[in-house]
């Protein structure tokens, strides 16, 4: 508790800018770990589904009570993979009612919608990982001034001291180096949330346009059968 109380002590006595360096540490600190729980919970979500629906997909079901078991769910029960899947095969079906349409055209649409679908959730999913890098690159720099500016002023006042002692100096470095401390702490789950969530992210993406191009070759091989149906 006396270690507690010392720490805390150094931190209201220390200047206002290296308070100021501490605040804005501790802010980027909780920012960050908001952030990492929340994508954590937005990538097992779209990984979850992701999988659910693949299962469902490549059971040998009908595409279009697929779709209808979406639409009737509405799009705010959808993520990733469904929603690209419903993207592409609304587009596909109503090309498809027009007339006159070619298939290479029908087929076309269809993978176009998809793939706007997979970079909206590939943004949804890569969404604030930037701000994680930033932390994790910035943090070390930010509390390294404030350490530099609180070393500065601490041999400032022992200038116009006659004798400097370790007591007298060791306070000023002390309340310095949390802020370095701070920096790092910061920066460090930053760091490492970030090369696992852009990993996971990446993965993701393989996996969405890996799909895109299986059932863009699905919807070709319907347009190409005179007389089918989309279903297989």
């Amino acid at each position: 508790m006396t270690a507690d109380v010392s720490v805390l002590r150094l931190i209201l006595d220390a200047s206002l800018l290296v308070q100021a360096v501490m605040l804005s540490l501790i802010l980027a600190s909780v920012t960050s770990w908001a952030l990492i729980l929340s994508k954590r919970l937005t990538l097992k979500r779209a990984e979850q589904t992701a999988i659910r629906f693949e299962e469902e997909f490549w059971a040998g079901g009908n595409l279009a009570e697929i779709y209808r078991r979406l639409s009737d769910e509405g799009p705010g029960e959808h993520a990733g993979m469904e929603r690209i899947f419903r993207a592409g095969f609304q587009e596909f079906s109503r090309m498809r009612k027009q007339s006159g349409a070619p298939p290479s055209a029908v087929v076309e649409a269809a993978h176009r919608a998809m793939r706007v679908s997979v970079s909206r959730e590939l943004d949804n999913a890569e969404r604030h990982l930037q701000f994680l890098a930033t932390v994790g690159s910035v943090s070390p720099y930010v509390g390294l001034f404030g350490t530099v500016w609180g070393i500065m002023n601490s041999f400032r006042a022992l200038a116009g001291q006659q004798q400097a002692t370790l007591a007298t100096v060791a306070p000023g470095i002390a309340e310095a180096l949390i802020a370095t401390a701070l920096g790092l702490f910061a920066a460090i789950p930053a760091v490492i949330a970030y090369n696992h969530y852009a990993n996971r992210a990446e993965r993701l993406a393989n996996r969405y346009e890996t799909f895109v191009e299986e059932f863009t070759s699905i919807l070709e091989r319907h347009t190409h059968a005179a007389g089918a149906t989309p279903a297989r």
